[in-house]
């Protein structure tokens, strides 16, 4: 078990070397979640974008001159490995980290970037970890582990000590979990100090080990699965980890990618915060009423890394505004004449409508000889402005159906 007086450590060691994120109130989403205060601990604002530099850095900040030498080789998804690679860079430190091939290439990157070798291997992190001790084996390099390492956990678990200070009064703290270091950390310093606090963890429902593991009660391990929330598919919990939540964390609950990918959107469009899938899913479990206990509470959603892909984010933004209804798809059938197309751009202008795509179908569509198929991508105001959109087109004798 990792005690409060090696966080404690590990806070005095780090010092300013890392960033004290903000813990900043949400008026936007405390009426949504039906709080009676909400915060978000932005670890997502770190300078390598998430919480894992904390736990890095602690274990190399111990380190002998002789480990320093033979240099570190660490197995992540991304967030460890850039915090690890930034690190050990500005220290000296030669350092090796294997990724799996999926990893969004944001991370790999900047991981480079940061002067670490960079070893794409498997399909998952847990194969990445077994490549990563192999060139560990090989090359006799010193593993640092992403979670299951009581150093890692103390360092993760400064940010606990900084919610202490931060928000005193709070009832309750909703922290992401994938192997379990930083739930484990941050779990300890804040039941060691105040044990009234509710520690709530949160996973993607695609891989849940750790709820699995703590159902058992015993390590589980699951077959691989693909979300969204790539930092914390993690097929089995680390044991060090395993024992220290099942020895502070009240419960832990699941979140799909239908929400996560919700979350993300409204951080980015209400918030004004750039959050990847594993940093979302405790705003996703509070935005989508996963935790009712948490009604009528002072709760802290810990935000905890933002290197999203632009790409994903671009995917998410158009899925997202899909759903509220603000973009649609139309299929209009009317007569195959002459002065008709302008006629249905004029009728969508009149209701205020936007748009961004149009496809005039003849040969492909399923109308009729003397009729044409158009397929228009709106931008709208909502579903009920797609109802008086689809109304007013239908006045005119057209087919209107909406593509989903």
């Amino acid at each position: 078990m990792v005690t409060l007086q090696q966080i404690e450590d590990a806070q005095q060691r780090i010092g300013d070397a890392v960033y004290r994120s903000a813990c900043a109130r949400s008026e936007q989403f405390k009426e949504v979640t039906d709080c009676a205060a909400l915060y978000c601990k932005l670890e997502n604002l770190q300078r390598t974008g998430a919480f894992k530099e904390r736990g890095a850095l602690n274990k190399l900040l111990t380190l002998t001159p002789d480990e320093k030498a033979r240099g570190v080789i660490a197995a992540s998804a991304g967030n460890h490995a850039q915090g690890l690679a930034y690190h050990a860079g500005r220290r000296g430190v030669n350092s090796t980290i294997v990724m799996p091939e999926r990893t969004p290439l944001i991370k790999a990157a900047r991981t480079r970037g940061y002067g670490s070798k960079v070893v794409l291997h498997g399909s998952n992190f847990d194969e990445a970890y077994a490549e990563a001790l192999r060139i560990q084996d090989r090359e006799n390099r010193v593993f640092i582990h992403p979670f299951n390492d009581p150093l890692v956990i103390a360092g993760q678990g400064t940010i606990g000590l900084e919610l202490l200070e931060q928000c005193p009064y709070m009832d309750m703290v909703v922290v992401p979990i994938g192997g379990g270091g930083l739930i484990s950390g941050v779990a300890c310093a804040i039941k060691e100090t105040n044990p009234r606090i509710k520690i709530i963890g949160v996973q993607a429902a695609a891989i849940a080990s750790m709820k699995a593991s703590v159902d058992a009660g015993k390590l589980v391990e699951l077959p691989a699965g693909t979300t969204i929330a790539d930092g914390i598919a993690v097929k089995r919990p680390g044991d060090y980890t395993f024992e220290m939540i099942r020895r502070y964390v009240d419960d832990i609950v699941t979140v799909d990618d239908e929400e996560i990918a919700n979350a993300i959107l409204l951080l980015l469009e209400r918030e004004k915060t750039v959050v990847e899938g594993a940093g979302a899913v405790g705003m996703a479990a509070m935005l989508n009423g996963k935790i009712p206990s948490a009604r009528g509470r002072k709760v802290v959603a810990l935000i905890s890394g933002g290197n999203i892909d632009v790409n994903l984010v671009s995917r998410i933004i158009e899925r997202g505004l899909v759903k509220d209804g603000r973009l649609v798809r139309l299929v209009v059938r009317m007569p195959d004449r002459p002065g008709m197309l302008a006629r249905l751009t004029a009728e969508i202008a009149q209701q205020g409508a936007n748009v961004v795509e149009i496809y005039h179908n003849r040969a492909f569509s399923k109308a009729g000889l003397g009729e044409v198929a158009v397929e228009v991508t709106l931008e709208t105001r909502g579903r009920g402005h797609i109802e008086e959109l689809m109304g007013s087109l239908g006045q005119n004798g057209w087919q209107v159906a909406e593509e989903t």
